[in-house]
């Protein structure tokens, strides 16, 4: 039987590359996003690839029921989760001091609660088999606040603190945790930007590397990955 992955917000960008990354590489996926067309678009161009499984729930991963009934569609294949991705984020630009009420809110529960509750909700397989891997794609922005990065990055370096702290309570139960964290990617979010494509890295580069740390023996975790383009953060 095929292995099986767990990535959300599967339809674009980083998450779409590491989907396809790892059912190319003999993984069944279980993947998520809010627009139930592109989950089927995404399903149907997977089929057409392989044998593989493609299981997909339409879920706003910013809200915590949403969340739970996801970790539910997942348990419900009685299946070993092998690896688990939480790649569900947002960006909203803006100062701290002059960024519109409730951008915070918003990024925390997208970017920082997705991830704490779907691992919380999946986790404990793991523990009890002493097998998995977890990763959070979190962003250069948890690691180094920028100008307009405000609460953007608070919810990143939260996610981040959020990564270690899992990775810390796993190492007795030999799952593995590593943050991932990203520079400027060439993504719908940078749509309109006066920038030439090859100044951004490529979603599939994320996704070799994400595949390439998994890959590793159970002996070994690559504890954070961080990628930069080539001349330097934009």
């Amino acid at each position: 039987m095929r292995k099986l992955a767990v990535i959300t917000s599967g339809t674009k960008g980083i998450g779409r590359a590491t989907v396809e990354k790892f059912y190319e590489s003999g993984f069944d996926v279980v993947t998520c996003a809010r627009n139930e067309k592109d989950l089927k678009a995404l399903k149907e161009d997977l089929s057409a690839k392989s044998e593989g499984e493609v299981f997909i729930r339409p879920t706003d991963m910013s809200k915590k029921e949403e969340v739970l009934a996801f970790a539910k569609f997942v348990q419900d294949l009685n299946r070993p989760v092998d690896m688990l991705l939480n790649n569900t984020g947002v960006f909203i630009p803006g100062a701290v001091h002059e960024e519109a009420d409730g951008s915070l809110e918003q990024m925390i529960e997208t970017n920082l609660y997705s991830a704490y509750y779907l691992t919380r909700a999946l986790i404990g397989n793991m523990k009890t088999r002493k097998s998995g891997h977890i990763f959070t794609t979190g962003s250069i922005a948890g690691i180094t606040a920028y100008a307009n990065g405000g609460s953007y990055s608070i919810s990143k370096f939260a996610l981040l603190g959020f990564t270690k702290a899992i990775r810390e309570e796993m190492k007795p139960y030999g799952v593995r945790v590593t943050s991932v964290l990203p520079g400027a990617t060439f993504t719908a979010s940078w749509e309109g930007v006066d920038l030439p494509k090859e100044r951004f890295m490529k979603a599939t580069d994320i996704a070799d590397a994400i595949y390439g740390a998994h890959a590793l023996s159970p002996q070994t975790v690559v504890e954070e990955i961080v990628l930069r383009p080539q001349e330097g953060d934009i």
